[in-house]
């Protein structure tokens, strides 16, 4: 279970100062038809996060590792990518980022793609059921492979001793290696958007 930043209390802090550490923030995404209150909302949310990562980098450790997701590529071309993707959560990679760490690729490429192209499939307002069922069964095993890509990376990259930030969304099915504690960061204002999105966005 991973532990929330309000509740880590000085005696637990002294034990998780050493081994591997990972500080999971939920990634959000601005949609494309927003408007004031929603971007109000989302500057606030970055706010937050970057006072409760650095207050949480300064009790439990530096961040030496960058993990974001839908990112199959590194260096700036994999900044500028961040930053076409969410304008926030760019900004705590740069930060980190100026001050030593390592930004590593958690997505492979062709994976990525082959993800998200049956993602869209399963947008398609489909005639038969069988056809869904193939459909959501290609889905599926990419996603577990995915998934699995992206465990593996963490577990590979992430040293002993280190503290790493996964930039990702919240509903993912991410198996994390044991003996890697999770730290998740929940500001206030990831409510607000929770709120927001529950009134805003239609279900599919």
């Amino acid at each position: 279970m991973p532990e929330q930043l309000g509740k880590i209390e000085k005696p637990i802090v002294e034990t998780y100062k050493t081994g591997r550490k990972l500080y999971f923030v939920p990634l959000i995404f601005t949609p494309q038809k927003y408007d004031d209150e929603f971007l109000k909302i989302a500057n606030k949310y970055w706010e937050e996060v970057q006072t409760q990562l650095t207050d949480l980098e300064t009790k439990l450790g530096t961040s030496n590792k960058i993990y974001h997701e839908l990112v199959p590529i590194g260096g700036e071309d994999g900044v500028k990518l961040i930053e076409e993707l969410s304008k926030g959560s760019c900004q705590i990679v740069k930060s980190r980022l100026d001050k030593g760490a390592k930004l590593e690729l958690i997505e492979d490429r062709e994976l990525l793609a082959e993800f998200m192209d049956w993602s869209k499939c399963l947008l398609v307002e489909l005639e038969l059921e069988k056809v869904f069922d193939m459909v959501y069964a290609f889905y599926t095993d990419a996603l577990q492979k995915r998934n699995k890509y992206i465990e593996q990376q963490i577990d590979e990259t992430l040293k002993e001793n280190e503290a790493g930030i996964l930039l990702m969304q919240e509903l993912h099915q991410i198996q994390f290696p044991q003996g890697l504690e999770v730290f998740y960061i929940a500001p206030p204002s990831l409510d607000e958007i929770r709120r927001w999105i529950r009134t805003h966005v239609p279900e599919i």
